[in-house]
């Protein structure tokens, strides 16, 4: 077999004769060569087009995992922040109860009137907004935050409330209140005849007629100033109670207290008697204020 390849030029033809052994062997070594140069090309291509994906590929996969990891842990920062929040508010809660239990009981109100262990009733019917019941986080640790203020201001109500609760409440048991011997007036305040000499006298206190050995108590706290024996009042005691009120008891047939003691309402301080200038068993009381001597009857009338 012969190939003839003819030239626009000038030149003659040019025949190859491929029955040659030689040429065959070159011509081969051509395609070879070819198909080569072809594949290398291809898998160049190839390698450049592939190679700079999978590079970012490996390259970004670190950083997501790094990413995941500290948003995981900032996730875990901010539960960790809420719940300290949380028993901040738990430990507001607890004394909010205790100061709540401390201003019933100082403003005598009724058993179960306010129960502070039970939670507060709600209800009403259900209509659903479609918006989450749950905030995010931040948005809920803002309204922990702003729960929390809340709380500190009640906190410091109730605190000024309870102060000014148990200041009444002191003022109430500094102030004579109440009979001080279970018994009968049977002399008032005022101007009477003498019972012993039938004249008229200024009477500066009440009698209350009460059986020998009857226990006298205190109408307010206070610390007893004497205890001992007076000219017309027998066996006495008397008891200064520091806001400017001082309370008398006479006539008395025994002591139970010395000079100097502390004294609380309904103490017994002494026994009901006839010692002095007296007529028989009772109790003469006396109410002073800022050193003028004052009718008890409005005091031994009154109720705490």
């Amino acid at each position: 077999m012969q190939i003839i390849l003819v030239s626009r030029g000038r030149k003659g033809p040019t025949t190859l004769d491929l029955s040659c052994r030689r040429l065959r062997c070159k011509l081969a070594g051509l395609v070879l060569v070819g198909l080569v140069a072809v594949a290398g090309l291809g898998a160049g291509v190839a390698l450049a087009v592939a190679t700079p994906r999978g590079a970012v590929v490996s390259a970004t996969a670190p950083t997501r995992l790094a990413a995941a990891d500290a948003a995981r842990l900032d996730a875990q920062r901010q539960l960790n922040a809420l719940a300290v929040k949380l028993g901040q508010l738990q430990a507001q809660s607890v004394r909010l109860n205790a100061l709540g239990e401390r201003l019933t009981q100082a403003g005598k109100l009724d058993d179960g009137e306010f129960n502070f262990d039970e939670d507060p009733g709600q209800g009403g019917p259900e209509v659903t907004t479609g918006t989450p019941a749950y905030l995010r986080p931040a948005a809920l640790g803002q309204d922990i935050d702003q729960l929390s203020g809340q709380f500190d201001v009640q906190q410091a109500q109730l605190e000024a409330l309870r102060d000014m609760l148990l200041d009444r409440k002191i003022d109430s048991s500094l102030r004579p209140t109440g009979m001080p011997v279970n018994g009968y007036i049977s002399s008032f305040f005022g101007g009477r005849p003498d019972p012993f000499s039938g004249e008229g006298a200024r009477h500066t206190g009440i009698d209350i007629a009460a059986p020998k050995g009857t226990p006298v108590t205190a109408v307010a706290e206070g610390m007893v100033t004497f205890a001992g024996q007076r000219n017309g009042y027998g066996d006495v005691v008397e008891i200064d109670h520091g806001n400017g009120y001082m309370t008398r008891y006479a006539h008395n047939s025994a002591l139970e207290v010395k000079p100097g003691q502390r004294v609380h309402v309904g103490d017994v301080i002494a026994r009901a008697g006839s010692t002095g200038r007296s007529t028989g068993s009772h109790v003469h009381f006396e109410v002073w204020y800022h050193d003028r001597v004052v009718n008890p009857l409005a005091f031994v009338r009154s109720h705490r």
